[in-house]
Formats: C-alpha cells, sequence, structure tokens
C-alpha cells in the first residue's frame, strides 16, 4: 500500500509541534561539546556533554516558548513539496568571561523538550556547527534561522 505526507499535513504537524500551546509549552537549545555527536539514535539531553555554564550560557540552554513569537517562519510550499518551520535567532552574549566557561568549545546545538528532569529532555534536533565554537567577553554567538523541514 502506498502512503505519503500532503504538504498540508506536512505543514499542519509541523504546527502543531512547535506553535501550539499544548505539551510541551517550551523548548530549550542547548549547546553540546564534540565529545559524543547526535545521531538519530540519540534520545536524551544525558547522554550529550554539555558545555560548560556561565558568562552567559545557562544550564539546559535557551528557552523557546511554543507560539508564532520564538517560531518566526512557518511556510509550506506546494511547488516543491516541503513543509518548514523556524524558530527565532538566538543569542548568547558572553558576560564577565568566555562562553563557554572553560572546557571544550560548542560544537552541536540540539532542541530538547522541557521535562523538567534536564537529563531526561528528549534531543528532538541537531544542528551541527562545523567546529568547536567559542565566543570571548562581550561577544555573541548566534544561532540564525535554524530550520526544521519536512520533504
Amino acid at each position: 500500500m502506498a502512503s505519503g505526507w500532503t504538504n498540508k499535513g506536512k505543514y499542519s504537524v509541523l504546527g502543531w509541534v512547535y506553535r501550539a500551546d499544548t505539551e510541551p509549552t517550551n523548548f530549550y537549545m542547548a549547546l553540546f561539546t564534540s565529545a559524543v555527536a547526535p545521531t538519530v539514535d540519540i534520545n536524551t539531553f544525558g547522554e550529550l556533554t554539555q558545555i560548560n555554564t556561565g558568562n552567559g550560557y545557562a544550564t539546559g540552554g535557551y528557552q523557546l516558548t511554543a507560539g508564532a513569537t520564538d517560531w518566526d517562519v512557518h511556510t509550506e510550499d506546494d511547488t516543491n513539496d516541503w513543509a518548514l518551520i523556524q524558530n527565532k535567532d538566538i543569542v548568547w552574549t558572553a558576560s564577565g568571561g568566555s562562553i563557554p566557561n572553560g572546557g571544550s568549545g560548542a560544537r552541536w546545538a540540539c532542541l530538547t523538550d522541557d521535562n523538567a528532569t534536564e537529563a531526561s529532555r528528549l534531543i528532538l534536533h541537531w544542528f551541527d556547527l562545523v567546529s568547536d565554537r567559542s565566543v570571548s567577553d562581550t561577544q555573541t554567538l548566534t544561532l540564525q534561522d535554524c530550520e526544521y523541514k519536512i520533504t
């Protein structure tokens, strides 16, 4: 039996997950070192190594709230048969020292749910920052137009 997503189905699923005011109501974008690379088989926050916190980076990462403000682009493309959603730009500003606060730089940015137990948060999506990233005091680390696309 053949099956497939319609473009409206793709668009709707992305909207229901990221823009609806249901569970989870918040998501987090957390930064992880290159110690363990996320893969399709990584399930939880606790399987990865978060960068050292402090100086403008809080444990657990940057909070995104479900809804159109933090998920500011939501598109359906019937010509090319895809749908996507993007979160707003995420900016960490180093203050009082560098980000990360010692240790290895950030290699991966991962979107998680809002489980109260940080180590149990689900890894929903990851972004490869290509190399270890660190920023000095007063500099910023920006994740721009992180895109979640269903083709």
